[in-house]
């Protein structure tokens, strides 16, 4: 539990500060700070660009680093980067910190990745797991009570300071907590460090099944959510819902995505990653089809569905890998995911900017999405149906030799 907490408040600085408390304080600093529309678009591009290199970066070279020794660098950088972002002024600079800030993130959730899968008991491996990666839903609910509690109070600059100060905390935590799990005596052949060299690593992606689908899921997963979340609020307005009701949208999303990581990570544990993949995009997939049949009613269980598929995702993805590959080779595979998870969410906003300029309208796009969800439901039912049980103490056997690191 103490794991799950610790790596769980990671994901709150890298991910829920790193890279979503900008987007949260950016209609504030605005004030002070001559941030233009053109601005935030290049930020957003740039801060992708960022995240698809750490993640490739951690896929190619993440083995032949400690990853509790990653761990605590990306979280140092975060920490003062979050610090650091309270005094600047100047936009530059201000660009320059959140690319630095969504490479440590991608990074960071990679590395945590494999100290988990090493480390965790396996038949609690995948509950640890999605429930570490549901700190991201923790991290928009905090920067929500930062706008809602401390900002009004004592302006924007507060609220980098104490994520940085959070930041602090944090790294002081996993520095006690790796020095604790370094004590602990590997017994399994699970948790040897097995890596994959670059040219094995796209092989397995392309050629064998646990490992592609997992890309292709996490394709899919940033095809649909990406457009889904960049777009919301400019579809509501476009139906003249009133603007509350994205609010209502986001907050649902938040209070779903930091249960469902628990939940359904024991799912997993308990019942198979296919069945929990089942339910998560299920819920996603009900979710979608009620919002495209009534915007006005149903835009909120389109949250509810979100936060129960996109938080937990990583955690059960992670988690069904590692069931196939050691904990390091767990962890390129997971860098590359994230390379395609990126890749899917641009070509899915790409989409929806020529459908939005053809059509005049962005309903199309949520159309795509439903299809999209409906696809990925089906997919999480073939996988259940078809997946055998893997000892875990085998799963290394079929490996070859050049992998062992």
């Amino acid at each position: 539990m103490r794991m799950t907490a610790t790596f769980g408040m990671n994901q709150i600085i890298s991910h829920g500060f790193g890279v979503f408390l900008f987007s949260a304080l950016v209609p504030l600093m605005q004030e002070s700070i001559a941030i233009s529309h053109w601005y935030l678009a290049t930020i957003g591009a740039l801060t992708q660009l960022s995240y698809l290199g750490g993640a490739m970066l951690l896929g190619l070279i993440g083995h032949r680093i400690d990853s509790g020794r990653l761990v605590l660098i990306t979280g140092a950088t975060t920490s003062t980067l979050l610090l650091i972002m309270s005094t600047l002024n100047d936009t530059r600079l201000i660009l320059l910190v959140l690319t630095c800030l969504a490479a440590s993130a991608a990074i960071s959730w990679g590395a945590i990745i494999e100290l988990i899968t090493r480390y965790a008991p396996a038949s609690f491996c995948s509950t640890c797991l999605s429930s570490a990666s549901s700190g991201t839903a923790w991290g928009y609910g905090l920067n929500g009570l930062l706008i809602l509690l401390i900002v009004p109070l004592l302006g924007w600059r507060s609220g980098w300071i104490l994520a940085g100060m959070f930041g602090c905390i944090t790294l002081i935590l996993t520095l006690f907590l790796l020095k604790q799990l370094k004590q602990r005596k590997v017994l399994t052949p699970r948790q040897a460090k097995t890596a994959l060299a670059p040219r094995q690593l796209f092989r397995i992606i392309v050629q064998e099944r646990a490992a592609f689908f997992a890309c292709l899921i996490c394709f899919m997963v940033g095809f649909a959510t990406m457009p889904f979340s960049t777009w919301l609020n400019t579809y509501l307005a476009e139906l003249s819902l009133p603007a509350a009701l994205g609010g209502y949208t986001w907050t649902m999303s938040g209070i779903t995505g930091m249960a469902a990581g628990f939940f359904s990570g024991k799912l997993a544990d308990k019942k198979g990653h296919g069945m929990a993949l089942i339910v998560i995009f299920g819920g996603f997939a009900l979710g979608q089809l009620a919002f495209i049949y009534d915007p006005a009613t149903y835009a909120v269980l389109a949250g509810f569905g979100y936060g129960l598929m996109y938080f937990p995702m990583w955690g059960i993805i992670a988690g069904w890998v590692n069931q196939h590959y050691s904990s390091t080779a767990t962890m390129q595979i997971n860098g590359i995911g994230m390379v395609t998870f990126g890749l899917g969410g641009a070509l899915g906003n790409l989409l929806a900017g020529f459908i939005q300029q053809s059509t005049g309208s962005l309903a199309g796009i949520y159309g795509v999405i439903t299809v999209n969800a409906i696809l990925l439901l089906l997919l999480a039912i073939y996988i259940y149906l078809t997946e055998q049980p893997k000892d875990n103490s085998t799963k290394l056997n079929d490996l070859p030799q050049s992998a062992v690191n």
